[in-house]
């Protein structure tokens, strides 16, 4: 299992970042690989996403959520093992910082050797820069959910 750990500061208040980062179906406007999210229920995504020319698909839970502070999720089924959480902390009025920490299991020897020649840590900090441009020139979130999930 591999950690990634990265962080962004945005130019948005803490609640416009975090209510962007609900809308789970806008992902692969900034993920790079990420083709489709769907988001079945309030705690339920199914995904999938290509990647190295290897499709997979798989479902993920959110197990914790408190708006403007965080969200944490596990995958439920399909061919992805992960888990992560990211983070939201206010800056000052007008500058959050979003931190995105993830533990993925890689399975299949090109996301073994991806993960290897640290592929897997430039996507993740690529698309996390790539979040911050899509928030900063969209200047607001596309929508929000202010629903909390608690773990347990």
């Amino acid at each position: 299992m591999s950690t990634v750990k990265e962080s962004v500061e945005v130019g948005v208040p803490v609640r416009t970042a975090y209510n962007q980062w609900t809308q789970f179906e806008e992902f692969p406007n900034f993920m790079e690989g990420v083709e489709e999210v769907r988001q079945l229920d309030e705690r339920h995504n199914h995904w999938t996403t290509k990647i190295g020319g290897v499709r997979r698909e798989f479902d993920t839970e959110i197990i914790d959520q408190l708006p403007d502070e965080r969200i944490a999720w596990r995958t439920t089924g399909g061919d992805t093992k992960q888990m992560g959480m990211v983070r939201f902390q206010s800056l000052d009025a007008t500058h959050t910082r979003v931190e995105l920490v993830m533990d993925v299991e890689t399975s299949g020897v090109a996301e073994k050797t991806a993960d290897m020649v640290g592929m897997i840590d430039r996507r993740v900090k690529g698309d996390m820069r790539r979040f911050k441009e899509y928030i900063e020139q969209r200047g607001g979130e596309s929508g929000s959910w202010r629903g909390r999930v608690s773990p347990g």
